[in-house]
């Protein structure tokens, strides 16, 4: 079979089991929890890969080894940030969100955020929290569809506006038809299948420059000096800020809502227990692995790309049999749908549960989920044809404001600490804005303007502003 047939029937087969499995998980979908939280009963195994493949994204397959192939070793503060962030998050945020999502019936990551204060205050954070969900997975979702135009630009003779529509249109019917239980599954399916191509392809890669003494010396000697440098071109305190800004990507992992409803979903301690290591395992080698792609990149592929997110597909074609190559696209394929899947969910659930509020006994309102899934979509979609932007930036700013609306309040919250619930809006709004604000100006070294400082303005004005609480009141 010619590439393009072999790359189409291994697409065409993987899609239809993610739909298949769409249609088995529409039998277990009845409510709102089913569609929204798999009603509480998610194992250690699928909450932990299914998070991973939902946090991963396209950037990930794509874009984190772009960066590698780009600025060199100094990438390495990208990965210490992503994976100190992951880590916490399943370390020290999932035990103690398990338990109160448990304890109390949460539905939503925005019933954590509005748990205090009186009628009104609570309905000002749902609705600021359910504004700001789907103005940034807007652009997430569609920087998700991007990664498939190029994906399926790689693979076929088609348009990249073609190849936006028909991935849009497959992750729209498997998240329709099934809700919570389909995303979980078909992520789970992708997030192995990336693991695969994280493992399969860096090592193809690193065979062929001669190992990691191989790796060494090419890179040493292909190199600028800025390319070998830890902090890239910077020095001093530019260097310190490089650093830390670099690092500060991992604090977005604290307030992502289709993460944390990961956390809420698992059905006990045990089982939070156990897919801690299943998650911290995925991370390390995925993530690990695409720096490593990119840097045997800069010694196999001459010469500057005019886009460097196509690496991962120039050294899939060079290096690898057409079969396994039309494997790894599907992998891709998986890292996009995989993120905006869940995010899809997340924006339907922060309009039908969030801002319409729990359902009278006996009322479905799964047709509002579904309704509200697929005008997202279409939108989304539009925005990825019609204001095309790099993956990596759309995806960034998104996880930042998402990371300094709702993580400030989440530490704190587990941590125990007593939040005002006047000053919980401030403090989403003070993180949202300032995020947007600094993504607005010029960028700063390793954008810690815009990664570190919205985090912490948003965290020091609810610390600032905290009550006393008795011990009967604490989490």
């Amino acid at each position: 079979m010619s590439r393009e047939t072999t790359i189409l029937v291994t697409l065409v087969t993987y899609k239809l089991v993610l739909i298949l499995i769409g249609f088995w998980a529409k039998g277990r979908t009845h409510d709102n929890a089913d569609f929204f939280i798999g009603n509480r009963t998610l194992g250690p195994f699928v909450a932990s890969i299914s998070y991973a493949a939902s946090s991963a994204s396209a950037w990930s397959i794509l874009s984190l080894s772009a960066a590698a192939f780009t600025f060199g070793i100094s990438t390495v503060w990208m990965f210490a940030g992503l994976i100190l962030g992951h880590g916490t998050s399943w370390l020290w945020v999932a035990p103690r969100l398990q338990k109160v999502a448990h304890d109390l019936k949460l539905v939503t990551l925005t019933d954590f955020l509005a748990l205090e204060g009186e009628a009104h205050t609570r309905r000002n954070i749902r609705y600021f929290a359910a504004a700001v969900v789907t103005f940034c997975f807007i652009f997430y979702v569609a920087s998700q569809f991007m990664g498939a135009g190029k994906a399926f630009a790689n693979g076929f003779e088609i348009s990249s506006s073609t190849s936006i529509i028909l991935g849009g249109g497959i992750v729209l019917i498997y998240t329709l038809l099934g809700g919570f239980w389909a995303v979980s599954l078909t992520d789970t399916l992708q997030g192995m299948l990336m693991l695969v191509a994280a493992i399969l392809l860096p090592t193809a890669a690193l065979y062929e420059v001669g190992g990691p003494v191989g790796l060494w010396n090419g890179i040493h000697a292909l190199s600028t000096p800025e390319q070998l440098s830890l902090s890239g071109p910077n020095l001093g305190l530019m260097a310190l800020g490089f650093i830390v800004g670099t690092m500060a990507m991992g604090l977005g992992a604290l307030g992502q809502p289709h993460l944390l409803t990961r956390f809420m979903s698992l059905r006990d301690q045990k089982s939070v227990r156990t897919a801690q290591k299943y998650a911290i395992f995925w991370f390390v080698v995925v993530l690990g692995n695409m720096v490593v792609l990119g840097l045997c990149g800069k010694i196999l592929v001459p010469g500057p790309l005019s886009d460097p997110e196509s690496l991962f597909f120039i050294l899939s074609d060079g290096l690898l049999p057409t079969v396994v190559g039309a494997i790894l696209l599907a992998a891709v394929l998986s890292a996009i749908m995989s993120t905006a899947d869940s995010q899809l969910l997340v924006s339907a659930s922060a309009i039908a549960h969030d801002i319409m509020g729990e359902p009278d006994e006996g009322e479905n309102r799964l047709w509002v989920s579904r309704l509200v899934i697929s005008l997202l979509c279409v939108v989304s979609v539009v925005v990825a044809i019609y204001l095309p932007s790099d993956i990596f930036s759309r995806v960034m700013f998104a996880w930042t404001a998402l990371g300094a609306a709702f993580g400030p309040v989440v530490v704190l919250r587990l941590a125990g600490v007593g939040l005002n619930p006047r000053s919980i809006l401030p403090a989403m709004v003070l993180g949202v804005s300032s995020t947007v604000y600094f993504y607005l100006q010029p960028d700063s070294v390793g954008d810690i303007l815009e990664r570190l400082v919205p985090f912490l303005m948003s965290f020091a004005l609810l610390f600032t502003l905290r009550v006393k609480q008795s011990k009967k009141d604490k989490l």
